[in-house]
């Protein structure tokens, strides 16, 4: 792995913080001030990581939150890439777990002590996810977990549905990278996000693999975050969106299924696939999905794709078998929930 997970497992030396914050900004100036000062009294440390911002976030940051440390990047690496440096500077802080958060949200107080809670009752627990509610209409849920599903598509639980619907925990597939939590030492063992993917899909990625490797990801109601929502790409849908996540979205299966189980759910992606490039031709965007398809299966046919895939091993056949009955399952909540 190319990062290097230093400390963790023990509170911050003299702070008795027990996590890090990270947030990655990339010219946020609309919403920065508002997420940092919902912050002010959650016991974690906060670092913002700044991807070569333009419109004075950074500098904004720098005067207005003293406190919150600054990691000025020289461009923009994507949300993996700040992530990523993000990590390894908190192990300075030497802390158990690692919060991400969006910068276009805010927190509920307590948010920090409630993800903490959750991994703390369950040791297998790599990830949690933060209930996200809509900041514009906090009745509506913006993503109570993330899924993913044989057909080849990741969504959230709950979008645009009553909040008031999504309050009990649960084990889901992957936490959204918008609001979570993560466990250090796991990190350790699995890897940071995988930069490739530079943003979008990560955090499945992430909370696939650490599936594979035998923990769990659950959903945390206790910890709300009221999300803005596309503040770096613009809008819902776009090319660039449609683009990486097109690309990211072939990686994702090569990376992480072994052949056979390609094979096995050969026809659920490509019908996945099919439906996908022609809801983006509906919205005028099918050259880029198209495009970032190509990509995609160029990403897997390259030396970093291959160095990245998952290594399979007999011995956890199981938790293939597992995974695999998830992903199927997945597919009928998608339709039925």
């Amino acid at each position: 792995m190319p990062h290097e997970i230093k400390g963790g497992g023990n509170p911050g030396r003299g702070s008795g913080f027990r996590s890090t914050i990270i947030i990655p900004n990339y010219n946020g100036i609309k919403y920065i001030e508002n997420c940092l000062a919902s912050l002010a009294d959650e016991p974690a440390h906060v670092i913002v990581v700044d991807n070569g911002s333009e419109d004075g976030s950074r500098e904004l940051v720098e005067e207005k939150f003293p406190s919150v440390r600054v990691m000025a990047l020289d461009r923009n690496y994507g949300f993996c890439g700040a992530v990523n440096r993000g990590i390894e500077e908190s192990g300075k802080d030497n802390v158990a777990y690692v919060i991400l958060l969006n910068n276009d949200t805010t927190v509920q107080p307590g948010f920090v002590r409630a993800l903490e809670r959750a991994l703390d009752g369950d040791k297998k627990a790599f990830s949690g996810a933060a209930r996200m509610v809509n900041m514009y209409r906090p009745e509506m849920i913006d993503d109570a977990g993330d899924y993913y599903c044989a057909l080849g598509w990741a969504f959230a639980a709950g979008k645009d549905k009553p909040a008031a619907d999504y309050e009990r925990p649960r084990e889901i597939f992957s936490a959204c990278g918008g609001a979570c939590i993560y466990r250090r030492s796991i990190l350790g063992k699995i890897g940071l996000l995988d930069e490739n993917h530079f943003a979008y899909l990560e955090d499945v990625d992430l909370g696939y693999r650490a599936k594979i490797f035998g923990y769990r990801n659950l959903y945390v109601p206790g910890a709300v975050v009221y999300h803005a929502g596309s503040a770096s790409s613009g809008s819902r849908y776009n090319a660039f969106k449609a683009e990486l996540t097109a690309a990211n979205s072939v990686y994702l299966v090569y990376k992480n299924m072994p052949f056979l189980q390609i094979f096995l759910n050969l026809p659920f992606l490509l019908a996945g696939f099919l439906v996908k490039f022609l809801f983006y031709c509906r919205k005028g965007l099918g050259k880029n999905w198209w495009k970032g398809t190509r990509k995609g299966i160029g990403l897997c046919r390259s030396r970093q794709g291959r160095e990245r895939r998952v290594r399979f091993l007999p011995g956890r056949l199981p938790v293939y078998l597992r995974i695999q009955w998830e992903l199927i399952r997945n597919m009928l909540y998608r339709f039925c929930a």
